[in-house]
């Protein structure tokens, strides 16, 4: 889909649907009212009949308004005024694209970034425009016999800048919010996919294909024989009960100086998750195909910094493996021993993404890393906590948290801070090893991070827990793409600050 930028007025622009904004108790906005003159009163009248009264979730539609150049008109409730945020207007703009996906138009016209909104530029307003309406674009059943056969779909959209010192803004953020959606949108396919395709051999060449398509992009895949010299025996542990080989992915983008330290980004990479020997719950196992989101999240990350082409380094690791249950499969009760050489009793086989990422995070010290954050759908637990709204956010270092924190807000992509004490550590004890892998029922999203943390050595490290927020339930289930927007604005945010 195309985004170009235009500053005609509504009611004389030649396209196949303007787009325009109302608010509750028939308030036309300034774009709205403009149309409204243009058409001979036609949106009053229309809003006269009961059409259309501005609430949240409405939305009328059009056909070849009089007077005006379009061939249809769109209106989207956008509540009360004096309550129009950050959420109303997002709303707004999924309402609006939603309405545009099943209208038949091929382009369209929105106004929606012209309306006022406290603390929000254009740039913010116009990118979030770009993603929201990608977002509900994007389609799954790829794999079903009999596709969508519409010829009819939104093929191009104009956003309009009433002011030309905004051009510059609004290109900028077409720009920013098309490469985001191109990260999101691969998580999405990637998470998507069913586990027999997505394999930890597949998601290895899913990465040596970006590395292909972006010259910035160096990839290297170690398998089980590489990570056994390396003494990845935790990593090895979980891949012992499934025939499909273990892969570490390794893939550094190379934007910034020469011998600047890197971003590290680690993904948790588990293609299907059954519990092992602690196997799961018939009921919606099939969602464990989810649990490799972690890895999607930093192959989309690392496609859109690829195509924004930032002045950064940034590698991104995937430790991939499936975690299912045979004769030869981790048992409660195995001790193993990592790759920086503390042992692990496995209290619990279903605890295995932990046990990936620990040798992990060990391996990237080969990096020399200036940050740590890696991404795992990694608890229950915090689903219990957080929901589906945020993810959770655990660490070493207070302004790492914190810039993770603000980009996460400004990208409308949330997390929220957890405690990381000590208190919680001695939930790990063991009488056997080093630590247990799990620390009990009680704060079992902060015991994981406390299990991360000892491998974490002296970086400054971040854990993001996104079992709630990486996939949807019910009639819209699917992958989300989370946490990429987060990802990459953190990345930007870096840029500007030039650390």
């Amino acid at each position: 889909m195309r985004f170009s930028v235009n500053s005609e007025k509504p009611g004389v622009i030649k396209t196949g649907c303007v787009v325009l904004g109302v608010f509750e108790k028939r308030r036309l906005s300034e774009a709205a009212s403009n149309f409204d003159q243009s058409s001979d009163g036609l949106l009053t009248d229309l809003m006269k009949l009961g059409d259309m009264d501005g609430k949240c979730g409405q939305t009328a539609l059009v056909h070849f308004p009089r007077g005006a150049g379009c061939e249809r008109v769109l209106l989207v409730g956008c509540g009360k005024q004096a309550e129009f945020n950050d959420k109303r207007y997002c709303e707004a703009l999924v309402n609006a694209a939603n309405a545009l996906k099943g209208s038949g138009a091929k382009d369209a016209t929105s106004y929606l970034a012209d309306l006022e909104l406290k603390g929000r530029d254009t740039y913010w307003k116009v990118r979030r425009l770009v993603e929201s309406t990608l977002g509900v674009m994007y389609t799954t059943g790829e794999l079903k016999s009999e596709k969508d056969k519409k010829s009819r779909h939104l093929r191009s959209m104009v956003v309009n800048t009433p002011a030309a010192s905004e051009a510059s803004a609004t290109q900028d953020a077409i720009r920013d919010g098309m490469a985001i959606n191109a990260g999101v949108e691969l998580a999405r396919t990637l998470g998507d996919l069913p586990p027999n395709i997505c394999t930890p051999s597949y998601l290895a060449k899913q990465a040596e294909k970006l590395g292909k398509d972006h010259t910035r992009i160096k990839v290297t895949v170690l398998d089980e024989s590489a990570m056994k010299k390396l003494g990845m025996g935790a990593l090895l542990s979980v891949a012992r009960g499934s025939k499909e080989p273990a892969r570490l992915v390794s893939m550094e983008y190379c934007g910034g100086a020469k011998g600047t330290k890197p971003v590290v980004l680690i993904g948790k990479g588990v293609t299907f998750d059954s519990g092992g020997i602690s196997i799961k719950p018939a009921q919606a196992m099939d969602e464990m195909k989810f649990d490799m989101c972690g890895a999607a999240s930093v192959l989309g990350t690392l496609k859109a910094c690829a195509e924004l082409q930032l002045p950064l380094n940034v590698v991104g690791i995937i430790p991939t493996t499936e975690n299912l249950p045979d004769g030869n499969a981790s048992k409660p009760g195995d001790i193993v021993t990592s790759m920086s050489g503390q042992t692990i009793e496995v209290l619990n086989t279903d605890a295995e993404g932990r046990l990936i990422l620990c040798d992990a995070l060990s391996y990237c010290k080969k990096f020399d890393p200036e940050v740590v954050v890696d991404i795992a759908t990694l608890t229950g637990a915090c689903v219990i906590a957080l929901g589906s709204h945020a993810a959770g956010l655990l660490g070493n270092d207070d302004e790492l948290s914190r810039q993770l924190l603000a980009a996460g807000e400004y990208a409308g992509d949330r997390a929220w801070a957890l405690p990381l004490w000590e208190d919680y550590q001695p939930q790990l004890d063991s009488n056997f090893a080093d630590m247990a892998n799990v620390g009990g029922r009680e704060a079992g999203t902060i015991t994981a991070a406390c299990f991360l943390s000892r491998f974490a050595g002296d970086y400054r490290w971040a854990h993001l827990d996104i079992a709630g927020v990486a996939w949807k339930q019910g009639k819209e289930k699917g992958a989300t793409g989370r946490p990429v927007p987060l990802l990459t604005q953190f990345l930007l945010d870096r840029c500007t600050r030039g650390n």
